[in-house]
């Protein structure tokens, strides 16, 4: 797994790429913990390169999600790949994420 971050539009974006799972799970995990307890966070997570995830990276997204609403923030996803957005109907957190088919159409719904 490798992971870039980058800020656009004032949005810090991390893109995961390759597995998302319990043994490439901690360099996010911290990334996303530092992002999501500034007040009024905007993080987008890129899984368009993301070619599996397994529960353990489900969990860490879903801790990401809870610190940033409590601290007044959003956290989007975008991206994903069929076979990972499965996994996410599977365990319906696509009820839970605001989920974007892709980069564009996230930083838009940012904006607004």
């Amino acid at each position: 797994m490798e992971m870039k971050t980058r800020l656009v539009d004032k949005v810090n974006i991390v893109d995961i790429i390759g597995r998302f799972d319990a043994n490439t799970v901690a360099p996010v995990a911290a990334w996303l913990e530092q992002m999501t307890t500034k007040p009024g966070c905007r993080v987008l997570v890129n899984l368009s390169e993301t070619t599996f995830a397994d529960s353990t990276g489900l969990a860490t997204l879903v801790q990401a999600m809870k610190r940033a609403q409590q601290h007044q923030g959003e956290i989007y996803l975008c991206g994903m790949r069929r076979s990972v957005y499965m996994t996410f109907e599977l365990t319906r957190l696509d009820k839970a994420f605001t989920i974007f088919a892709d980069e564009e159409h996230a930083l838009k719904a940012f904006a607004k």
